[in-house]
Formats: structure tokens, C-alpha cells, sequence
């Protein structure tokens, strides 16, 4: 463990907590779009199909911009600049950064799973704590990805834009609204290369088939494997401030 990451982490965590309209929005704004896409499918079966691809990618949209903005609004601050003249490593600011940002994301999952599990009643075969750990693996990727992308935002405006250029694409290729095996050979191989579609297949096998995270081994693989690449990018591309 790098010596000063757990100091990072505290400080992000404490901060964020002092923030009361996000912790707000952390929780509510989860509720509020499951509910609409639960009203959106009033046939339950139907919900429970789409129930995996939907946990998935709320899970990986929502932790990846609220840690994309609010690192980079750690930058426009100065709180970059500041720690990179300090005697810390960049592996130490961006672990700090992932295991503050994770809890909160984190606790943003625990509430979409619960809440689409117990408020719109969706049916499920595998056990809800393999799910949730499933969904821990997304997380870090996510959280990861949200730091790397934001070092090459200047500002909040060019960080909302990377969401249709990274996410959108996920969304589309993976399964998520038109299965793979129906899209052209050349859509599929890039699909491929996109961590949302083992997200996606990960759970639908835990969800509908009632498979273990032993079952689901590769697609965790991939995801571990997306999560550590991401995390030596950012670790690689970490900038001062906004300007570079």
C-alpha cells in the first residue's frame, strides 16, 4: 500500500461528506431514474430480463461521473497542484482518489441493487450478495476510467462530453438494448473491447441463471484486468491542474 494514499483517501471522503447537496444527489437521483425506467416496463417479467443490463450500466454511468467531475474539480482547485509538489507519488493520489471516490460509489450501488431489487420487485436466481461483489469489480473499473478520463477535461463542460463518447457507445454494442448476436460481425468483434459487455453478461448469468461468481470467472477477469489497465493509465496521464 503506498504510504500516503489512505491520507488522500480520508481527505476526499471527509470532503465529500461535507457536501451535502451531492451526498443528496448521490442518493436520490439513483432512485428517482430506476423508478422511471420501472414505470417505464409495467410487465414484470419483462423488467426482469433487462434487469442485469440495467444494474450494470447504471452502475458504471453513475460511478463514472461522479468521479470524473469531482476530480476534476480537485484540479480546477489547485488540490492537485498542491499534492503533486508534496512528497507523494502519483500512485499514491490516484489510489487515495479510488478508495475515496469508491465508497461513495459504492454506497450509489448498494442503493440502485436494493432499491430495484425490493421497490420495483424484481426476480432474480443468484444469491444478492454474489451480485453486489459483481458489482463491486464494475465499480473500481468505473472509478478508475472517471480519473482517467478527467485529466483530459479542462472543465466540467468537456467532462459531461465524454460521457455519449465513452458510455453510448457501451450502451449500444453491449447488449444492453439489441442483443449482440444480431448486430453486423464487425460491431460484435469491437464489442468485444468494451468492459460494459461483461458487466452485462456477468449479471444476466448470475440474475437469470442463477450461475456463482466461480461461473462468471472470465468476464471477472476482464473486468479486474480493465481495472488495473485504467488504473496505470491514470496513474500515467495525472496532470497538475486543468491546464496541464
Amino acid at each position: 500500500m503506498p504510504r500516503y494514499a489512505l491520507t488522500i483517501a480520508g481527505r476526499v471522503i471527509r470532503q465529500l461528506l461535507r457536501d451535502r447537496r451531492t451526498i443528496a444527489l448521490i442518493i436520490i437521483v439513483p432512485m428517482v431514474v430506476m423508478t422511471l425506467i420501472g414505470l417505464s416496463f409495467p410487465e414484470g417479467m419483462v423488467l426482469d430480463r433487462i434487469a442485469p443490463a440495467l444494474l450494470a450500466t447504471m452502475v458504471l454511468f453513475f460511478s463514472f461521473l461522479l468521479t470524473g467531475i469531482s476530480f476534476l474539480r480537485e484540479r480546477s482547485q489547485g488540490t492537485m497542484e498542491r499534492l503533486m509538489a508534496s512528497p507523494v507519488s502519483r500512485l499514491d493520489v490516484v489510489l487515495g482518489y479510488l478508495f475515496g471516490f469508491f465508497l461513495f460509489a459504492l454506497a450509489q450501488t448498494l442503493i440502485i441493487l436494493l432499491f430495484t431489487i425490493y421497490v420495483l420487485d424484481v426476480n432474480y436466481y443468484g444469491d444478492l450478495w454474489q451480485i453486489f461483489v459483481f458489482q463491486v469489480i464494475i465499480i473500481a473499473g468505473a472509478v478508475n476510467l472517471g480519473i482517467f478520463t478527467s485529466t483530459f477535461a479542462r472543465n466540467e463542460f468537456q467532462m459531461v462530453q465524454f460521457i455519449p463518447l465513452i458510455l453510448f457507445p457501451q450502451v449500444f454494442l453491449c447488449g444492453v438494448i439489441w442483443p449482440v448476436e444480431q448486430m453486423p460481425e464487425y460491431l460484435q468483434w469491437l464489442g468485444r473491447f468494451l468492459p460494459l459487455k461483461y458487466g452485462v453478461d456477468g449479471l444476466r448469468d448470475i440474475m437469470l441463471s442463477g450461475m456463482s461468481l466461480i461461473d462468471v470467472w472470465f468476464e471477472l477477469l476482464v473486468l479486474v484486468g480493465f481495472t488495473v489497465v485504467t488504473s496505470v493509465l491514470a496513474t500515467l496521464t495525472l496532470r497538475r491542474g486543468v491546464g496541464g
